[in-house]
This record gives C-alpha cells, sequence and structure tokens, in this order.
C-alpha cells in the first residue's frame, strides 16, 4: 500500500471540475480494528506516512485533507497498528486542535514556527518511519537483492518506500498480471532515485534546462558523468550504466517472473549505487 491509497476522489459536480479528495474512513477504521486484508506493517508504513503528512500541513501551509475529527481517527489508528507491532508511539497530542496546542506550549509559534513545527514532527515521526522500515526490510527479503552494506535502506525515504512496495509486489507475484504490476513498481523506484540523484546545482550543465524526473536515464547518467569522472573512474561508469540500461530495457518487459525478478534486481542495484554515489569520498 501507498499513502495515497487511504484517500478516495469524489468527482465534482461540475463535469470538468477537479475531482475532491477525500479520506478513505472505513479504511482508516478497518485498520485500526485489524483483522482486514492487509497486513498491520503493510498498513502501518503509508499510514504513518499520512500523519506526517497531514500534520505537517496543519502546522505549516494549511493545505491538509483532514477535517479536525479525520486528524484524531487516523492518530488512533496508527496508535492501534504500531501497538500490535510493538512498536512504541505516545504522541503528546491527538489530533489537529491538540497539534496546535502543544507547538504553542513549545514557542513554535509567530517567526520560525513553520521550521520549529517540521521539527517537531520530525523527532516524533522519524524514529517511526525508520522502525517500520527495519521491520520491513526483514519481513520483505525475498530472492530479490539484498545490498552488501551495514545499512539496510538508502537513507532516502522516498526511494526506501517504493522499493518495499517492490519487494512485498514481487514475493506475491504469480500471475502475469503481478510481473506486471513489478514493472511498474520498478518505473516508480527510478523516478525516485531520479529525484533523490540529481542535484541541479550539481548535476545541471550551465545554460542547459532540468530534464523531468521522469526522463530517468538521461538524469541518472548525468550523475554518472559527474560523480565518476576520470579515467580510474572507467569501468565503475560502465557498470553504472549497463545497469541504468538494464533497469529502462526490462522495467516495461516483465511477462513473468524471472523477467520481474532482472528488473526489480536491476533498480534495486541502481538505489544502491547511486545512494553510494551521494555518500562523500573517503
Amino acid at each position: 500500500m501507498r499513502a495515497e491509497d487511504f484517500f478516495t476522489e469524489i468527482p465534482d459536480s461540475v463535469p470538468w471540475g477537479p475531482g475532491v479528495r477525500t479520506l478513505n474512513e472505513a479504511l482508516v477504521q478497518q485498520v485500526r480494528a485489524g483483522g482486514g486484508p492487509h497486513g498491520d506493517l503493510e498498513v502501518a508504513v503509508p499510514l504513518a506516512r499520512v500523519v506526517h503528512d497531514e500534520f505537517e500541513a496543519r502546522g505549516t501551509d494549511g493545505k491538509m485533507t483532514l477535517t479536525d475529527p479525520q486528524s484524531r481517527d487516523v492518530m488512533a489508528a496508527l496508535r492501534a497498528v504500531l501497538l500490535r507491532l510493538d512498536v512504541p508511539f505516545d504522541p503528546p497530542f491527538d489530533d489537529f486542535p491538540g497539534f496546535y496546542r502543544y507547538w504553542r506550549r513549545r514557542g513554535a509559534s509567530g517567526s520560525g514556527g513553520w521550521e520549529a513545527r517540521r521539527t517537531i514532527l520530525d523527532a516524533l515521526l522519524n524514529p517511526i518511519h525508520d522502525q517500520l522500515a527495519d521491520l520491513e526490510t526483514g519481513a520483505l527479503r525475498s530472492r530479490l537483492a539484498i545490498p552488501v552494506t551495514s545499512h539496510p535502506r538508502t537513507g532516502w525515504r522516498a526511494v526506501d518506500e517504493e522499493i518495499a512496495e517492490l519487494r512485498r509486489h514481487f514475493q506475491a507475484a504469480r500471475t502475469p498480471q503481478d510481473c506486471r504490476n513489478v514493472g511498474n513498481d520498478c518505473v516508480a523506484v527510478l523516478e525516485r532515485i531520479s529525484a533523490a540523484a540529481y542535484i541541479p546545482v550539481w548535476h545541471l550543465p550551465a545554460g542547459e534546462t532540468e530534464p523531468p524526473v521522469a526522463q530517468t536515464k538521461a538524469r541518472l547518467e548525468r550523475v554518472v558523468e559527474v560523480e565518476l569522472n576520470g579515467p580510474e573512474n572507467a569501468e565503475l561508469r560502465k557498470l553504472a550504466r549497463a545497469a541504468i540500461e538494464q533497469a529502462q530495457a526490462v522495467k516495461h518487459r516483465t511477462p513473468n517472473r524471472r523477467h520481474a525478478g532482472i528488473a526489480a534486481d536491476s533498480v534495486i542495484l541502481l538505489a544502491n549505487i547511486f545512494r553510494r554515489l551521494a555518500e562523500p569520498e573517503d
């Protein structure tokens, strides 16, 4: 599951108008009660992201989707599912009004308040994201590639969330349709890597326009060109470019589990290559 699965779109009364995004309250209640079609870990990861994003919106630009009662419902559901997973979570507020009162008591109003409120939420929820990611890594280590590293995740949260979804779908893939969905997940991972690894201030050539995130090949090859320059890195450039080509070539051709696995292994390899390129050289 992804965070957006907790929302539904109600068509606007005007036929050509945009739909109205709203919380899937039935799903939230199902998660709170437990025993639904999705496992606790599968729903906890995106629900924690919903809570983080919505409370951050309440504390900054005010562009949240949830109402005050709905904010209480999603927080209660997150508490319940984390309790079942034995992940400690004891937030100092229950809903949007409680968050408002809390940040005022903490002096996070006025000038600089937005950043202070983000810091409050990061301190509360980032450890939850990390613990859930660790649980997913242990639960979803199937026959896909596992990086040779002491770190089970890349540290790029959006990339790690998509890789977890990819592992989950590959683990359950049985039919050609399932395998094609794995291919779609590969596309999502590539785009997340593209967004995380390509830093315009470092990788955009002077006078050129930044390519869109979806142009993953152009963006990732530029990162390779900048980060692995020089004759001493020729073999590494060759490896990275081959992995990019493999992921690009296979991502739309996943008719069976073998091809889906190759595509998935390729993008996981790329994620870890580019994570290492983002690290300072020793």
